[in-house]
């Protein structure tokens, strides 16, 4: 892409340095994700849909319902509200969860492309007014390709993250990722993140003395 057909914005931030590449993605996120996203909300609506089916669906209707609290048989109604208040909360607040992920998935899906930018010493991003700048330094070297046809898609991996806490064996650091999805000549653009990524790489180099006494 011809650096004189970019956002004055990214131009301006690029200057004086010469980019390595500079493309527009057709996808913010990689289908992929967003395809898993949508699965496991549909599968996690079809599963609270019982709980409001049974219990949710009759408070509505005016009829009476009837569950245990703490293996207590209880019954409520919109007339005697209060026994069903806690459970009708809980039960609202995992259908707004699912959703949320619904929609979220769908942001995933259909949500437009960015612009990247590579230079010597950055990676630059350019979205709807919004410049994020992450230097080759932040990256950890760890990339995953993907082409299908002309299209392909970055995941790229960096050191900063979170740590996910697991209910067997020790926490999991999750690293950030950034995706390029939906560029040509993937691989070209692999390869030149990868030997920026490795020139600024903070790790020092351990020398290895091969000499004999």
């Amino acid at each position: 892409m011809n650096i004189n057909s970019i956002p004055i914005d990214l131009k301006n931030i690029i200057d004086p340095e010469q980019p390595d590449f500079i493309v527009r993605t057709k996808r913010n996120y990689p289908r992929k994700k967003g395809m898993s996203m949508l699965f496991f909300s549909l599968f996690w609506n079809a599963f609270i849909s019982i709980f409001v089916i049974a219990f949710i669906v009759p408070l509505v209707s005016g009829q009476e319902v009837h569950f245990k609290t703490n293996d207590v048989p209880t019954s409520g109604s919109l007339e005697n509200w209060e026994p069903v208040l806690v459970p009708s909360l809980i039960i609202g607040l995992f259908v707004a969860v699912g959703i949320g992920m619904f929609i979220w998935a769908l942001v995933m899906l259909f949500q437009k492309g960015a612009f990247f930018a590579g230079t010597e010493t950055r990676l630059i991003k350019y979205r709807n007014g919004k410049l994020t700048v992450k230097d080759w330094e932040q990256f950890s070297g760890n990339i995953e390709v993907k082409q299908k046809n002309v299209y392909g898609d970055l995941e790229m991996e960096m050191r900063t993250g979170k740590m996910k806490s697991r209910s067997k064996g020790s926490d999991k650091f999750v690293p950030d990722i950034i995706y390029i999805s939906g560029v040509k000549n993937v691989f070209d653009i692999e390869r030149k993140c990868r030997i920026r990524i490795k020139e600024n790489d903070p790790t020092p180099v351990i020398a290895v003395d091969n000499t004999t006494s």
